[in-house]
């Protein structure tokens, strides 16, 4: 690969992350305008103002774009940036080696992968049926890997070992990305998670 090609395919790779993160972002941010303590559409409608603001907010941004079309250079230029960083390849990356985060040592040798992030997620999941990328992000950075990666990173990584994730997997009644117990389970003839968490997800 060209450097030319190294730098789109890293830009290309960024904006694809920042889009999904963003989008999860904004969706649990609407979500949390749900209100616990009333029922029907009345618990709905912060949900429907926030999404009101923000459509409103499209709109004044769209006219001053019209207005000054020159100010577009700057969040193409911010984006950009954001992009770069967040397309950094996992050789640039101390804390990963061809994908991998550091081994604690509680995983065999030799162990499925997919298993492996099978175990991890089904143990951060508990008793729920579904568990957000983030929980399991901030799990596995707790337990001192994966730090400085991203939400984006992670479903890709999981996406790649064949474990299915969901747009809208909900959790606390907060929808955003993650995986179902369901979508787990059917990966794998059914067993009870290992009760130590495995630390290690290798690509």
């Amino acid at each position: 690969m060209t450097p030319l090609q190294h730098a789109a395919a890293r830009l290309c790779t960024g904006s694809h992350a920042l889009s999904a993160q963003l989008w999860d972002a904004t969706a649990a941010w609407i979500a949390r305008g749900r209100r616990d303590d009333l029922t029907g559409w009345r618990a709905a409608l912060g949900c429907c103002v926030r999404t009101a603001g923000l459509a409103a907010g499209l709109y004044f941004t769209h006219r001053i774009v019209r207005a000054a079309p020159w100010l577009m250079w700057i969040p193409a230029a911010l984006w950009t940036l954001a992009a770069w960083r967040a397309g950094r390849d996992d050789e640039e990356d101390p804390e990963a080696v061809d994908g991998e985060v550091p081994d604690s040592g509680e995983q065999p040798p030799g162990a499925d992968p997919r298993d492996a992030a099978r175990t991890l997620l089904l143990t951060v999941m508990g008793p729920g049926s579904g568990v957000h990328l983030r929980a399991v992000l901030q799990h596995l950075q707790q337990q001192g890997h994966w730090e400085g990666r991203t939400v984006p990173e992670l479903r890709a990584h999981l996406e790649a070992l064949g474990v299915p994730t969901e747009p809208r997997v909900k959790v606390d009644r907060v929808p955003t990305r993650g995986v179902t117990r369901a979508a787990l389970l059917a990966l794998s003839p059914e067993r009870e998670a290992d009760p130590a968490p495995a630390q290690r997800l290798p690509a």
